[in-house]
């Protein structure tokens, strides 16, 4: 190729000063290209140094830190810059040789310069171009020169290699000739991007391009700068890196972390989240990643003390593998995940990002929760069902023995797996045990059951009730026998008790039904007589006389009310209880017994004892076990006796202690004393159920109860009971309480005024007993109340339509001819006729009725029997709350 800076011969006739002035203007021409090829050259240094830099800051920064990496790249990077300085020498050496030669020429005006002078002077400028050619084709990157329009004006060795060109069929060429935009933007990339390129003058990022001869996309990190000329951009130059492999390494390794299905996770260690995959979104049920991104690692690994242990766990070494986490999901439930971790850190050491995996085992860890929990019930289950378990082969020796069967029959495992089948059964029972074992052996039975009477290693036969089935192999082939047996003695025993319980449950209910019975002619005979009382001018006899009729009815009030109470209990309920009170009632309830045997109760009530909190009724039954234990165990010994109770404070309880003068109990029968079961009465004298019962109870009050024999004879049983600690207020209201039930005990009614929130009102009564009927009649109107009465809901119901009434008496069991046999539907039909006018509702009943309880449309319960001073009390009561009610 002919060289374009060689001039050719000269015309004939061309003067020589025309010669020196081509000549000088090819050399100033020359020197001009020279500074911008030289201006060029150092800027692609440069731009080069800079993009490597840039590009590979990591990685340099990283191997940086390594003393190995140190004593290589020193000298490599000093004899590279050494290299370079004695390139440069020597190329201004050669410029200086050719602006020598040229002076020389343009000062010879009288000669033109000969031919050898010229050779040497373009032998100079050819090489000062290879060099440069040279250092430019070193590069490993791609580097390109174009106009503004699209024309390659220069190019390295590596752009040629890349588009499969020769130097001469790029140089002027298109570069859209040779590639291609790959991105979408087609041949009009540079048009769209060349304005904007043109204000900036500079512009970094990956191109994605298609080579146009080979076919193929490639990825290149571009660093484009603007070439001026006088301040005008007029071209431009391309320093690019082919990063395709890095790109399609990172495509994959994207795949991978989008297709992972464990969670993939980058955060900081100022708790933020860099990155996850969607496995870690879904995992932690997000609806999004930017959702996911949003929330701090606090918010999803709540653990604050476990964050700290991982993270001192990561910093100290290079994996932190396998660690079990619990993570909070969107929410708020929590799962089980293994944590994998490592920690990334800068040139200086320091940790700028944690990075790792998780894995959710929350779903394993309950299946293996599953899985222990059923081995572990299955080992347990064999360990501690109450059933014996038996296991026998073909030949009836035993395989396997249960625990349970010392505590059955008394025989440790060893002893009974050296024995055959129905060694120790009755001789009775072993013809149909050996049978039907041999029924199952051979499979002509797949279950049955049998009684059999075992002889215990003390002595004594046991009814076992054995389940027989059989015990197949892997090949469904019958391999032995599996029995379970279930000690039945007791429970045969406790058959025959329960049907002395049924009686005595009957008993009760008959009971229940004599006082409700006898509830109504009690209320008239207390009326009846506090009537009576009230009247002037009876003479002394005739008021001790009507003060005797009035207690003793109240006594009999008193003692159908315990029988109410103790035959139809209600359901538990734990109150504030004075003790002395629930003693009283007890003995009320089995005074009868207690004085035919000639049997003496010495009680004094305390007043100054603080209540307990529990249930009446149930302690009522501890104490009456207790106080019947009492008189039968006086009764073994002698004709008659005495039983002490007292009642004492001892720290935080109240101690009641029952104490007796009768047989006592002797030292083998105090551990057992509190078994059920155990009694030392004779056959049919009890169950054996009454203390562990009591027992029972009073720890269920947070108490207990101890026993001791007395050494002059008898025993005393302490019940501790924790006291309630009263404030003043309360203490002030139960002594109120108490004085009115010792006056209401003593049948002491002093007259009292009636309030005038009563005077006058219009009371309606509904009951089927005539007494009642007029002794409500006479007692209110005597005391200023306008009463009418009724014995059918139909007759109430046409007295209320006629006129208003304030207030409605109704029994709550009707026996009479109308429609309605329960108070409550009786009432409410009542209601219904009486318009918008309604009364207020009290019930009468004669059966047990909790104090507190209301019935409907906060209607109240009056308890029969009852003193016409309980029913104004009553309904003073119920027209105040509502007076106060109407107010507000």
């Amino acid at each position: 190729m002919p060289n374009p800076f060689r001039p050719t011969s000269p015309a004939h006739g061309e003067s020589s000063d025309a010669r020196r002035a081509t000549v000088g203007d090819r050399l100033e021409q020359f020197e001009r290209r020279q500074r911008q090829l030289w201006r060029l050259t150092y800027f692609l240094l440069s731009l080069f140094t800079i993009a490597y830099v840039a590009v590979s800051w990591d990685a340099i920064r990283s191997f940086a830190r390594r003393f190995d990496y140190l004593l290589v790249a020193g000298p490599v990077l000093i004899l590279l810059v050494a290299l370079f300085i004695v390139y440069v020498w020597k190329r201004n050496n050669e410029m200086a040789e050719l602006r020598g030669l040229v002076r020389g020429i343009e000062q010879r005006h009288t000669s033109p310069p000969s031919n050898e002078q010229l050779d040497k002077l373009f032998s100079v400028i050819e090489r000062s171009q290879q060099g440069y050619r040279d250092l430019i084709d070193s590069f490993d990157d791609v580097l390109v020169a174009v106009t503004l329009n699209g024309e390659i004006r220069a190019a390295n060795r590596s752009f040629a290699d890349l588009v499969g060109a020769t130097f001469q069929e790029m140089i002027g060429y298109q570069l859209s000739e040779f590639v291609q935009d790959a991105g979408g933007d087609g041949p009009y990339l540079i048009e769209r991007a060349l304005p904007r390129f043109i204000e900036k003058r500079h512009w970094t990022g990956v191109a994605q391009v298609r080579l146009k001869k080979r076919h193929t996309v490639h990825y290149f990190e571009c660093v484009i700068h603007a070439m001026m000329r006088e301040d005008q951009v007029h071209g431009m130059t391309i320093l690019a890196r082919d990063i395709t492999a890095s790109r399609r390494n990172e495509a994959r390794f994207t795949e991978l972390f989008e297709t992972l299905q464990e969670g993939i996770y980058i955060v900081t260690p100022e708790d933020e989240i860099l990155d996850a995959n969607p496995a870690l979104v879904r995992i932690l049920g997000h609806d999004s990643k930017a959702e996911l991104l949003s929330r701090k690692v606090s918010d999803i690994f709540p653990d604050r003390e476990l964050r700290k242990v991982i993270r001192q766990e990561v910093d100290l070494q290079p994996v932190l593998a396998g660690r079990e986490i619990t993570l909070r999901r969107k929410d708020g439930t929590l799962i089980t995940c293994l944590n994998t971790a490592a920690a990334v850190r800068d040139p200086t050491g320091k940790i700028v990002r944690y990075q790792g995996a998780l894995m959710d085992i929350t779903e394993r860890r309950e299946i293996e929760r599953r899985l222990h929990k059923q081995q572990e019930f299955a080992h347990r289950l064999v360990d501690s069902f109450p059933d014996l378990i038996l296991v026998l082969d073909t030949e009836a020796n035993y395989t396997f023995v249960s625990p349970r069967c010392q505590e059955v029959l008394g025989y440790a495992g060893e002893e009974i797996s050296e024995l055959k089948l129905g060694a120790r059964a009755h001789p009775e029972d072993q013809p149909k045990l050996m049978a039907l074992y041999r029924d199952i052996i051979a499979g002509r039975q797949h279950f049955a059951s049998l009684q059999v009477r075992i002889r215990h290693k003390q002595g004594e036969w046991r009814k076992i009730f054995f389940n027989f089935s059989p015990l197949f192999d892997e090949g469904e082939k019958i391999e032995g026998v599996v029995l379970s047996g279930r000690d039945v003695t007791d429970l045969k025993r406790l058959e025959e008790q329960l049907i002395q319980a049924e009686k005595l449950a009957a008993m009760g209910q008959m009971l229940a039904g004599v006082a409700h019975e006898l509830n109504n002619p009690l209320t008239a005979i207390l009326g009846v007589t506090e009537l009576v009382r009230e009247r002037e001018g009876l003479d002394e006899s005739m008021k001790r006389q009507l003060d005797l009729t009035h207690r003793q009815a109240r006594r009999a009030a008193r003692i159908v009310q315990n029988l109410l109470e103790f035959s139809r209990p209600a359901s538990p309920q734990k109150k504030a209880i004075d003790l002395s009170t629930i003693i009283e009632r007890t003995l009320q309830l089995h005074e009868h017994s207690l004085r035919r045997n000639q049997v003496q109760v010495d009680f004094t009530p305390r007043t100054d004892l603080p209540p307990i909190v529990g249930d009446a009724n149930q302690l009522i039954q501890v104490f009456l076990n207790l106080i019947s234990n009492a008189e039968q165990a006086i009764r073994e010994v002698r004709e008659s006796g005495r039983i002490q109770i007292r009642l004492a404070r001892a720290g935080e309880n109240v101690v009641v202690t029952v104490q007796d003068d009768g047989v006592g109990i002797s030292p083998e029968a105090m551990p057992k004393l509190f078994d059920p079961f155990y009694t030392t009465k004779r056959p049919g004298g009890g169950t054996g159920l009454g203390l562990s019962i009591c027992l029972s109870i009073a720890r269920e009050h947070g108490g207990t109860i101890q026993a001791e024999p007395l050494p002059g004879g008898g025993s005393a049983f302490s019940v501790y009971l924790p006291a309630v600690l009263e404030s003043p207020a309360q203490s002030s209201a139960n002594s109120v309480a108490k004085k009115r039930d010792a006056d209401s005990s003593s049948g002491g009614d002093s007259p009292r005024p009636v309030p005038t929130v009563l005077r006058g009102i219009r009371v309606l009564v509904l009951d089927d007993e005539e007494s009642i009927r007029s002794l409500l009649d006479e007692g209110l109107s005597a005391h200023g109340l306008q009463v009418s009465s009724a014995s059918t809901a139909e007759e109430a119901a046409r007295l209320i339509s006629n006129q208003p009434y304030d207030a409605l008496l109704c029994d709550l069991r009707l026996k009479s001819a109308g429609s309605f046999n329960d108070g409550r539907a009786a009432a409410a039909h009542v209601l219904a006729a009486a318009g918008s006018h309604r009364p207020l509702v009290i019930y009468m009943t004669g059966e047990y009725v909790d104090p507190s309880t209301t019935g409907p449309d906060g209607a109240a319960f009056l308890q029969k029997p009852f003193r016409i001073l309980d029913v104004l009390a009553i309904m003073r009561e119920a027209f105040v709350l509502a007076k106060h009610g109407s107010e507000k």
